[in-house]
């Protein structure tokens, strides 16, 4: 896809990762034609919509067809186009338009075909000095001929149009459209390195849930086919939905079925991207004016938002706006592509940008964050500036910015690489015949690693040619600042340990100069303020001192919130990091030992910069209720004592031992930052230890241990509510033919403080 490495930090985002096969892609379009030469060797299949009526295959003689009708709406497309150049070259005294502004990206054969019908031999032999040059839009720009007729032309191509239409049957015209739009998608995504058609994230494994295989297009957008392919996406396990699809709507909402299939794919991490439709105007789709969905819009070649692609309303706040003309596409029955535009096209690219960030996330050692890479590209967003585009509001958020989205995602700079003279070294360009004129231009080299060796590899080494220039693809330098680390919930409840901060060096020195010296041996040591224990000792003797602090909750020993004590409550929460805090420093064999906190609170806008330089968020706490400390030795013997007080010692050693693995479990094997429901939901599982207790006491007597644990959005809730289910499995370690178990119990995290719904559920499971 040679054009798209000119936008600034493609080529460079290509040379971290082409994608990994374990993020999924669900495409919710027609069926595509997989055979194609571009797809050989991709993670490619297609699940079966149980729901639909299958139908008989389309001949393959209809889809020739339909090629040929595009062909000629091409040449129909460019003729006018000249035609239009022309009337004012007429009226305004213009040079004669050349064949290369009439079709500027065309490949050379594509072009003449629009203005040979004539077949006049000087044009062809200029045809043939310019192919051989390979200089079609830069000396040789040979004249449209001024004698051509172009009404009649194309009233002669719309005949012949209108003839091949009519001899397509209705209902099959209806399914080539689909089956067309979801071949050209799947090209610009998964097409593969070396191939007619080079796709953005060719690695990554994609499932084609065919939507346009209905009688009519009425059927195919129904909010029933829509929320049944949302759902059938989420089974599947996919980290992202493309959805081509959109229904209408001037309100900006969307049917109730559709909106609660999004919801459901959202809450389980999954990012939905989708188009934002050719309706020239403030004209919403969804699922695109949905919450959260990764809204695109279509940008021109030269910058300019396309004037049909759509914005306005929710558009605003969550739309991309992505290079979508003259974009290489696949087609059906055929290898060779076409040049398509639109936001249909602009939608994959981001599609294939969120795979690779979410690919870069794997190599980082990180789980795939939906919310985290959206955000991303949002807030790397660059506004259009009122003096270039006359109308701003079309950019929607603002322009695709990589090496931003880059930044705000791994905290570091984008390398700067000239796409021209680097090559992938796991991907050899082979040299053919039928390759087309951009692509043919790349420099061709040898990989200096095996593909398993790059793939694994943490540091990829690029072969570089000789003449390679290094230039600069950097926009101007993005602050960390600006990514909000939710926008579907400002409620956090997350778990760590109480830390703090001075921010700068005149704040710590104060501490340093009022905190009382140390006596160590009848030896006065200067006092120090990083000393957590002088710290307590400190702020026992002057409580105020505290809120010149910045409190923070780590995990790991690294800050992830800047915690700020709100209003009437203030002094309250300080008092309670104070004890807290007192409480992290005791040995761990003390029943007063606090191995954790848990902090509920709501996200702001605001960050503050830490003194190592750390740029942090901040939460704000409203007040002190579900501030806990986990005192987990002295938990531990309350929740035994409650389930099991008359427990054999041998069975409170194992219970004991399962509540602190369960604990520890949860912290360092599924530690997250507590703002997403589903993550609330677990943090608040662990907290609440007496419930968890009691699930644990029939499977630790019964000789079982833990499995896994996992969370799912509720079927069943109250009004106004927002229900997870938790579910520890325990398996037998001793026989693994026995069933596993289940334990089920709901947790309610509408508010800020998360609540258990109901009593604990089991039953058995196949293992």
């Amino acid at each position: 896809m040679p054009d798209l490495n000119n936008i600034p930090g493609f080529a460079a985002l290509q040379t971290l990762t082409l994608g990994d096969s374990r993020i999924k892609i669900a495409v919710l379009d027609g069926p595509a034609d997989l055979e194609r030469a571009c797809f050989r060797g991709a993670n490619l299949s297609k699940a079966t919509a149980f729901w639909q009526t299958d139908l008989e295959p389309i001949e393959p003689i209809y889809i020739q067809r339909e090629l040929q009708i595009r062909k000629l709406g091409d040449k129909k497309k460019a003729l006018k186009k000249a035609l239009k150049q022309n009337e004012k070259r007429d009226t305004d005294a213009a040079p004669v338009l050349s064949v290369a502004q009439v079709i500027p990206h065309h490949p050379i054969t594509t072009i003449f075909n629009a203005v040979l019908e004539n077949k006049e031999a000087s044009l062809l032999e200029q045809y043939y000095q310019l192919k051989d040059s390979k200089q079609q839009q830069t000396t040789l720009k040979p004249e449209v001929p001024t004698d051509i007729d172009y009404k009649a032309e194309i009233k002669a191509l719309e005949t012949e149009i209108e003839a091949l239409g009519n001899s397509i049957p209705t209902l099959v015209r209806g399914r080539l459209s689909g089956i067309f739009h979801a071949t050209g998608i799947f090209g610009t995504i998964f097409g593969q390195p070396g191939s007619p058609v080079e796709g953005v994230a060719p690695y990554c494994t994609a499932i084609n849930i065919p939507l346009f295989e209905t009688p009519t297009v009425d059927e195919a957008i129904s909010p029933l086919n829509l929320a049944h392919a949302f759902n059938l996406a989420l089974e599947l396990g996919v980290n992202i939905i493309h959805c081509a699809a959109c229904h209408p709507t001037q309100s900006g909402f969307a049917h109730e079925m559709i909106q609660k299939a999004v919801k459901q794919c959202q809450d389980n991490n999954i990012l939905i991207v989708a188009p934002s439709g050719n309706n020239k105007g403030e004209w919403f789709c969804a699922p695109a004016i949905l919450p959260n969905v990764l809204a695109v819009g279509m940008m021109k070649d030269d910058g300019q938002p396309a004037n049909y692609s759509n914005w306005g309303g929710q558009y605003q706040e969550q739309g991309i706006l992505a290079p979508g003309e003259n974009i290489v596409a696949a087609q059906p029955g055929t290898d060779e592509p076409a040049r398509q535009e639109g936001t249909s096209l602009a939608a994959p690219l981001m599609t294939g940008i969120s795979a690779l960030l979410m690919s870069l996330q794997l190599q980082r050692g990180e789980k795939p964050n939906a919310e985290t890479v959206r955000q991303a590209i949002l807030n790397s967003a660059i506004p259009c500036d009122p003096k270039e585009v006359e109308e701003p509001e079309r950019c929607l958020a603002g322009k695709l910015n990589i090496p931003g989205a880059y930044q705000l995602l791994t905290g570091q700079l984008l390398p700067n690489i000239q796409a021209s003279a680097v090559v992938l070294p796991h991907i050899i360009l082979p040299s053919s015949s039928n390759s087309f004129p951009d692509s043919s231009e790349s420099a061709v080299i040898s990989a200096s690693q095996s593909l398993n060796e790059v793939n694994n590899s943490a540091a990829t080494k690029l072969v570089v040619s000789t003449s390679a220039t290094i230039i600069d693809i950097s926009p101007a330098p993005v602050s960390p600042s600006n990514i909000t680390p939710s926008a579907v919930s400002n409620t956090v409840y997350a778990l760590g340990a109480l830390g703090y901060d001075f921010g700068t060096e005149a704040r710590r020195d104060t501490f340093k100069q009022q905190m009382p010296a140390v006596n160590i041996d009848g030896v006065l040591i200067p006092a120090n303020p990083y000393d957590p224990r002088q710290m307590v000792n400190h702020l026992e003797l002057s409580p105020a001192e505290g809120k010149s602090l910045i409190w923070t909750l780590n995990q790991e020993l690294t800050p992830i919130y800047a915690l700020e004590p709100q209003k009437a409550f203030a002094s309250e929460i300080y008092t309670v990091f104070q004890m807290l805090l007192a409480g992290q420093i005791q040995p761990e064999e003390s029943d007063d030992y606090i191995e954790r906190v848990s902090i509920p609170g709501h996200l702001t806008n605001r960050t503050v910069e830490l003194f190592s330089g750390q740029v942090v968020p901040v939460l704000a706490l409203p007040n002190i209720r579900g501030i806990y400390g986990w005192q987990v030795n002295a938990l531990v013997e309350a929740a035994i004592n409650t389930v099991t007080p008359e427990a054999s010692e041998p069975d409170n050693v194992r219970m004991r031992r399962s509540l602190k693995s369960f604990l520890h479990r949860i912290y360092y094997d599924l530690h997250n930052l507590g703002h997403l429901d589903r993550d609330r939901a677990l943090n608040f599982a662990a907290t609440n230890a007496f419930q968890a207790a009691s699930t644990f006491a029939e499977a630790i007597n019964s000789g079982m241990g833990l499995d896994n644990i996992e969370i799912e959005k509720s079927p069943f809730c109250r009004l106004n509510s927002n229900c997870w289910d938790v579910m520890l499995k325990f398996f037998d370690s001793e026989n693994s033919r026995r069933a596993k178990k289940v334990y089920r119990f709901t947790i309610d995290v509408a508010n800020i403080m998360p609540v258990t719904l109901g009593t604990v559920r089991s039953w058995s499971v196949p293992r």
